[in-house]
């Protein structure tokens, strides 16, 4: 029989519906039954593509004696961390204090009035893996809460300070101004990190670092630093070569589970693919390498084949597991690829590696082992019949995986994520031009204005499943706000300006900390958080801090507010040090405050064929810049104000909006910015 959770539209909570655990969603009438009948409240929280959270509810959640448990000594809530992030960073913040690790699921247990007092992240059917079991677990926690109630209230008191005590960072700014000597520090602590063979950083398990790459790049360009070249691009080129892409369907596994980059954990994200698009497009841009080109095309079909709706709304994810089994949907058995590919299996086999043995659970995750060029000189054969081969191959193995039955999709629609493919598909369009991506931007920015807002109402929501959710989180607005200054420079309308303007607007009134520069996680409306958390850290996606200061830097730019840009940089300020130590931490802060110290070039292109010489700078890898392009000026604007329609379209290159004489070429746009850095 379904528990309460069959009403919700979370994939993650319906898989738990039929559980015999008396599952309740989060909310108040699960927290005021905890209080009405003194029980202890287990928080369990996952997402819908993570393995081990299928797992423990395949062994635990569907076992009766196990449920019975559960639901005769506490008050049970499912939460899904993608539909309530502030839930997830809370408590998961608490099970880090108490056991030094973290992970999904996350099992938190908690006071009647919602306090932490014990926690963990995996528990078995059975002792194993030095863990107890999930009923010995059960039995404890609650032995506790009965027979020593004043020592699980005392622990939980003392979590919930910490919590609160980790919220008081930046109340003074730093001493010292941001300096390229700081950037330079920041470069060589990032690079003791840096796996100079395998691309990336750090060991197993990897995590693509996007923000770390896009520092890279950004760093090479301004000071010519190749190191910081080389990392980026190997970083790119393993990750691509790697199991972690799908070579046959294009797109991005969320992390590696080695450090080759060749057995991903195979759940595919809508941010991680974002994310990934955005940096290929920059360093596209930068280097023209085809490759980048070839597989940002590649990732943007899975994208709009696998995670769209058909009114251009992304769904969340794709599952790891299909069948029951991880990876299924993906991995190739040798006799299967033989017998499939028949004579062109032997070129086939050796490309993508594909061995009797397997390299994974005995089947093979496809990589690239070898490039063509190479490949075609080895066997002695030409270079377009290794190609043709290939390619025959390529098309034969993706249209048999289209039998398999795919990992389910996580259907629910989180507008922070939302935005972060929206600002890749601008800047998809920027570095390679293609006009589907420039409509696809704005074609989902509709869908989210029409979805995750209503008529008369200042505020957004968070997810939208046929129903709205949750209001909107930091993160949600700081993308969209993101999102908007890159559709404005894609498409010269300059309403995506205004909109942007005042969606900060509404997160500076509603979502500023009184007592620093930062912003709270949650709006100041939000009611049922122990605690309203700031978060700083660039991790799986941006920071919501990180973001908005560079949102409110660009938009006093646009619109020249002085106030804005000051808060910025003081935001910027106060983390300088933890961002010199730890850059892969603080990645996008790190590119903000490259561009503090760098400063921003500001590029108007005026006149009737504005659009068209917009449309080439925008493929030029230019970084730290504002752009807007115009028929004809807009005293509205400081970059557009008082430049008038010329029988010749100009680019105008300016700074503290003082502007250099005009030019009617892309090429000496570059050359006035590469004289410009060259006196930084």
């Amino acid at each position: 029989m379904p528990n309460r959770l069959i009403n919700e539209t979370s994939p993650y909570l319906l898989q738990h519906a039929n559980n015999p655990v008396d599952w309740h969603a989060w909310g108040a009438d699960a927290l005021q039954r905890a209080k009405d009948e003194n029980k202890p409240i287990l928080v369990s929280i996952g997402y819908s593509a993570c393995h081990w959270c299928h797992v423990m509810e395949r062994e635990s959640f569907e076992d009766e004696e196990t449920a019975t448990l559960m639901n005769s000594d506490f008050i049970n809530i499912k939460v899904d961390r993608e539909e309530r992030p502030d839930l997830d960073h809370i408590y998961m913040d608490a099970v880090q204090a108490m056991t030094g690790s973290g992970g999904w699921p996350l099992n938190v247990f908690l006071t009647p009035d919602a306090k932490p007092f014990y926690g963990g992240t995996y528990f078995p059917p059975k002792r194993a893996f030095n863990r107890s079991s999930w009923k010995e677990v059960l039995a404890a926690v609650s032995n506790a809460f009965q027979q020593k109630r004043g020592e699980v209230d005392s622990q939980a008191e003392q979590l919930t300070r910490h919590l609160q005590q980790s919220n008081f960072f930046g109340q003074v700014d730093s001493s010292g101004s941001l300096s390229k000597d700081m950037l330079k520090e920041a470069f060589q602590n990032l690079m003791k990190t840096a796996d100079t063979e395998w691309g990336g950083f750090g060991r197993a398990p990897k995590f693509p670092q996007t923000f770390s790459i896009q520092f890279l790049l950004r760093y090479h360009y301004q000071t010519g630093n190749e190191e910081a070249l080389r990392q980026a691009r190997l970083s790119l080129d393993k990750m691509i070569q790697g199991g972690i892409y799908d070579q046959l369907g294009g797109g991005f596994a969320r992390y590696s589970t080695d450090y080759k980059w060749l057995v991903p954990h195979f759940e595919k994200m809508l941010y991680d693919n974002a994310l990934l698009v955005s940096v290929l497009a920059d360093a596209y841009q930068l280097t023209k390498q085809e490759s980048y080109k070839r597989v940002i095309t590649e990732t943007m079909a899975f994208v709009t084949r696998d995670l769209i709706r058909p009114d251009r709304g992304f769904y969340s994810a794709l599952d790891a597991d299909s069948e029951g089994e991880e990876g299924k949907y993906y991995v190739w058995d040798f006799a299967e690829a033989e017998k499939l590919l028949g004579e062109d299996f032997e070129i086939t086999a050796k490309f993508f590696d594909i061995t009797p043995a397997g390299n994974w659970e005995g089947k093979t995750v496809l990589h690239t082992s070898v490039a063509p060029e190479h490949l075609a000189q080895r066997e002695n054969i030409s270079l377009a019949v290794c190609y043709a081969i290939l390619e025959r191959s390529m098309s034969i193995l993706f249209t048999e995986r289209k039998k398999r039955i795919l990992p389910s999709i996580d259907d629910k629609i989180i507008l922070s994520w939302n935005a972060l493919m929206n600002t890749a598909c601008s800047k998809a369009f920027a570095a390679t031009g293609r006009h589907e991506y420039r409509d696809l931007a704005i074609s989902n920015m509709q869908f989210l204005l029409s979805r995750f807002k209503n008529k008369g109402e200042k505020f957004f929501h968070h997810n939208w499943k046929e129903r709205q959710g949750t209001a909107a989180f930091l993160d949600d607005y700081a993308s969209l706000i993101e999102a908007m200054l890159y559709l404005q420079e894609i498409t010269g309308r300059t309403e995506w300006l205004m909109e942007a303007r005042q969606i900060a607007e509404y997160v500076i009134e509603n979502f500023s900390d009184e007592q620093s520069r930062f912003f709270y996680f949650t709006d100041r409306n939000q009611a049922d958080v122990l605690v309203r958390k700031k978060e700083v850290y660039d991790g799986a996606t941006p920071s919501g801090n990180a973001t908005m200061a560079y949102n409110i830097y660009r938009l006093s730019i646009l619109f020249d507010i002085p106030e804005w840009r000051k808060r910025s940089e003081e935001m910027v300020s106060s983390l300088q040090n933890a961002v010199m130590r730890y850059p892969g931490s603080f990645g996008l802060w790190a590119n903000l405050c490259a561009e503090i110290v760098n400063g921003t070039n500001e590029i108007a292109v005026v006149g009737k064929d504005a659009q068209r010489l917009g449309e080439q700078l925008l493929a030029e890898f230019i970084p730290h810049k504002v752009l807007m392009i115009s028929p004809m000026g807009d005293e509205k604007f400081p970059l557009l104000s008082g430049k008038s329609e010329n029988p010749i379209s100009l680019i105008y290159l300016c700074q503290a909006y003082s502007c250099l004489k005009p030019v009617s070429q892309v090429h000496e746009l570059l050359n006035l910015i590469n004289i410009r850095n060259k006196n930084y």
